[in-house]
């Protein structure tokens, strides 16, 4: 399987440890992220619109060092799934993911016409989260959850797409010990809005994977390995019964 995510650095920390779960596996799986930090559905549209060379091309959840458009990187190979989203402040506010939301899911159907479009559904920010953005929601984590999964559930509706509910999981496990930060404990996300390199990163990647393959993710084996952040095996393997529970 090909996946392209049109996105920015919440389809980084998705698909970081995304090619390496599915190997565990042996699902064959290439994933490939175009990064802009930041951007929106507009920006996306925009710079379909002028053709700008301006994406970061992340291959299995690595900077390749190449730089690309929006056009260039559909037109290249075979994908099996194309995924979209909206930037983090403003994914509990539809309003701001039309028309650019339509425009760009007809120009991925024109570039890559056997592409199955999904919507990748980002999370809320963390409890306490200090970005500017968060403001939006009233700097409420339950509010701008609710906010977002009504807007991309309209958004998948609006594209006739799959939904990849990172945002639901990441709620569900912030309801678990350890990670209920409303009880003293571990933060999912490193900074209030993305994602823990190990824990964080690892979840969504579970969910993904879910998704792709239809699979249970329990017997993933993979071990993210990241400097001053060591993995505890018996934390994901609650991450990965979780999604497996909810989603299959």
């Amino acid at each position: 399987m090909r996946t392209l995510s049109i996105g920015n650095s919440f389809s980084q920390d998705a698909t970081r440890w995304l090619h390496d779960l599915a190997e565990s596996v042996g699902f064959p799986l290439t994933c490939v992220n175009l990064y802009i930090g930041g951007c929106s559905l507009e920006q996306h549209w925009n710079n379909a619109e002028t053709g700008a060379a301006v994406y970061a091309y992340e291959e299995n959840g690595l900077d390749t060092g190449r730089k690309v458009s929006l056009t260039e990187a559909l037109e290249e190979g075979d994908w099996d799934v194309v995924t979209l989203q909206q930037v983090s402040g403003k994914s509990g506010q539809y309003e701001t993911y039309q028309p650019y939301l339509n425009k760009l899911a007809a120009f991925v159907h024109e570039k890559a016409p056997l592409a199955r479009l999904m919507i990748h559904q980002t999370w809320a920010y963390e409890i306490g989260s200090t970005h500017a953005d968060f403001a939006r929601y009233g700097n409420s984590q339950l509010a701008m959850y609710n906010a977002l999964c009504e807007a991309y559930e309209q958004a998948a509706d609006a594209i006739g797409a799959e939904t990849i509910p990172c945002g639901d999981i990441i709620q569900v496990l912030r309801t678990k010990a350890p990670f209920d930060v409303r009880h003293g404990g571990l933060s999912l996300c490193r900074d209030g809005f993305h994602l823990s390199y190990t824990y964080g990163r690892y979840a969504v990647a579970a969910v993904w994977l879910s998704v792709l393959s239809g699979e249970e993710v329990s017997p993933c084996e993979f071990i993210p390995q990241v400097p001053d952040e060591p993995a505890d095996p018996a934390l994901l393997e609650l991450i990965l019964t979780t999604v497996d529970e909810i989603l299959q």
